[in-house]
């Protein structure tokens, strides 16, 4: 059985989660912009939501585009943890190559948004194919989600852990934690 921690030892562990989840924000909030951009370019059912050509602004976005907007993410987050232009260039590499990555999963959600919106459209609902469409869909969640950790952590370990715990502390400001 393992000691119990101290109180510094229970701030450094909370800390070092807060960190985790501040920098992977600006990856999650890069791939997650793009993907409801993509995901609302479709029609919606039930006559919800854009058109074909979605609302302004909502179509792809270009990959220089993406580019510039990790940046700026990763430059808001690092703003007052005193990050080196190289730490900034590091972690703004590392959310690039992960949204590349997800750029797949992407492609895959929005085709099987588009074969479940036929599905149930169809004169008879085929229940069997919606659940694997589910099951498919939760995979591809998963398999996103792994690669955002892996681009969170990549991320807090070209920081210092001073510089980690100033992150930490900036989001609990903004989003204290619930008790």
């Amino acid at each position: 059985m393992s000691e119990p921690l101290d109180d510094a030892a229970v701030r450094k562990r909370h800390n070092r989660r807060w960190t985790l989840f501040g920098m992977g924000l600006g990856a999650i909030a890069a791939t997650g912009a793009f993907a409801h951009r993509r995901a609302y370019a479709q029609p919606m059912m039930f006559g919800h939501g854009p058109g074909p050509g979605g609302w302004p602004g909502m179509g792809d976005m270009d990959p220089a585009a993406q580019a510039r907007r990790i940046d700026a993410m990763v430059a808001f987050a690092l703003a007052d943890v005193d990050a080196t232009p190289e730490q900034k260039d590091r972690i703004a590499t590392i959310m690039k190559a992960a949204a590349n990555d997800l750029q797949a999963s992407r492609n895959l959600h929005m085709q099987a948004r588009r074969q479940s919106m036929e599905l149930l459209t169809a004169a008879t609902i085929d229940r069997a194919q919606l659940e694997k469409l589910r099951v498919e869909q939760m995979q591809l969640g998963e398999s996103a989600s792994r690669r955002m950790l892996q681009a969170m952590i990549d991320s807090a370990e070209v920081l210092t852990p001073e510089q980690r715990a100033k992150v930490a502390e900036r989001w609990q400001r903004k989003m204290p934690p619930r008790g």
